[in-house]
């Protein structure tokens, strides 16, 4: 099972575009793509997933961008079953990333680099089938979603 955020490669002077994903039970095709309204670049952002047994949240700087919410009942895969690792990592797509795969990467402009800043993770531990999480004040997220605004 996967929650991806992935910054696809664009060209100078054209939008970033934001490629948001979920997998389940070893099916995607829940993408949605968001053309930033500013340059990731440019400066430390906070992108963040809250992640519940009833809905995915998306956010960057504390504006929700997309919520993924569990349709399990209409046949939708959620990921709730297994135990999940946070992962990190820059690789290369240039078959389908940047701009369909027409523009291939750079290799001359390597190595590539990320920095983070501030990394926090809250989550519940899986162990013997039971969570380490109960609906408690300190754990507010389990039930968090979005009000009308």
């Amino acid at each position: 099972d996967e929650i991806d955020f992935e910054f696809l490669g664009n060209l100078t002077s054209e939008p970033y575009i934001l490629h948001t994903n979920v997998y389940s039970k070893g099916k995607g095709d829940k993408e949605q793509q968001f053309y930033l309204w500013f340059d990731p670049t440019a400066d430390f952002l906070t992108y963040s997933i809250l992640w519940n047994p009833q809905r995915i949240i998306f956010s960057v700087d504390g504006t929700p961008i997309r919520e993924f919410k569990n349709s399990e009942s209409l046949g939708v895969p959620f990921p709730k079953n297994q135990a999940m690792r946070i992962y990190s990592s820059l690789w290369n797509a240039d078959d389908w990333a940047t701009r369909g795969g027409r523009v291939k990467t750079d290799w001359t402009q390597a190595p590539f680099t990320t920095s983070y800043r501030n990394f926090n993770s809250n989550a519940c531990v899986w162990s013997s089938s039971e969570s380490s999480c109960t609906a408690s004040t300190e754990n507010a997220w389990l039930t968090q979603e979005l009000d009308i605004t």
